[in-house]
């Protein structure tokens, strides 16, 4: 049986650390979220994470179960800043498109904690906020239940994979990155023309389009799709005879 961890109301220091900040999940989070930034996830670990909050790395085990439970919350926390002063106004599309762009931006301004997280299911109350909130706007759009919810699970996991595959690459030494950005004006734009002709015939637009994110294509792709399925439902019904 895991370690019950004790309400945040009932665990708080009466006393600063040595840092002279009071714990909180929160700053733990926010500590957690630097730390990655800095070192990336091999060097996020209790002990120093202690250090950095001033506080013996036991403590750390009164506000999460371990250190999955508080990379789950640091899930969580990037999942509710994608949410925080979002709200439906009626076009699911736009709805949906400016919930998925923020998604995407949430993670990749932490690229380290988004590969740690990304494929992580928190069950927190940010995750499920936005998840009610995406079924919410599909179904007041009048997808029915099935369409609602498959729409939903690629939508979320669209989003989610391509905020991991992009914050891959951030997350890469700058040497690196940058070595791979020079590979399509590099390597592709000598292909020879005579073996692979598409690759030459297309290479300026190859080595301009490449490095950037496919997301926001990918999104109106998706959006375009679940639009025609709408579409067809709405047409179904009206070729129904009226009750």
């Amino acid at each position: 049986m895991g370690k019950q961890v004790v309400p945040e109301s009932a665990r708080r220091r009466r006393r600063p650390t040595k840092n002279g900040a009071v714990l909180s999940e929160r700053l733990i989070v926010e500590t957690a979220l630097r730390m990655l930034a800095e070192h990336g996830g091999s060097g996020l670990t209790a002990r120093r994470l202690g250090l950095a909050l001033g506080a013996d790395p036991s403590t750390l085990y009164r506000y999460f179960a371990g250190m999955d439970d508080l990379t789950l919350a640091i899930g969580a926390e990037l999942i509710g800043r994608a949410l925080n002063g979002w709200k439906a106004t009626g076009d699911w599309r736009e709805d949906l498109r400016r919930l998925g762009l923020r998604i995407h931006r949430a993670y990749l301004a932490h690229p380290q904690a988004a590969v740690l997280t990304a494929s992580r299911v928190t069950g927190r109350e940010q995750e499920i906020a936005a998840d009610e909130a995406i079924l919410a706007v599909l179904r007041t759009a009048g997808f029915p239940d099935r369409d609602a919810v498959r729409i939903y699970h690629t939508f979320i996991d669209q989003s989610l994979a391509f905020a991991a595959l992009d914050a891959a690459s951030l997350a890469l030494p700058a040497a690196a990155r940058e070595a791979d950005e020079r590979m399509w004006e590099s390597a592709y734009a000598q292909v020879p023309e005579a073996s692979h002709p598409h690759i030459a015939a297309t290479a300026d637009l190859l080595a301009a389009r490449m490095n950037h994110s496919a997301y926001p294509a990918a999104l109106e792709m998706l959006l375009d799709s679940a639009g025609a399925q709408l579409d067809a439902v709405v047409r179904r019904a009206g070729a129904r005879p009226a009750p």
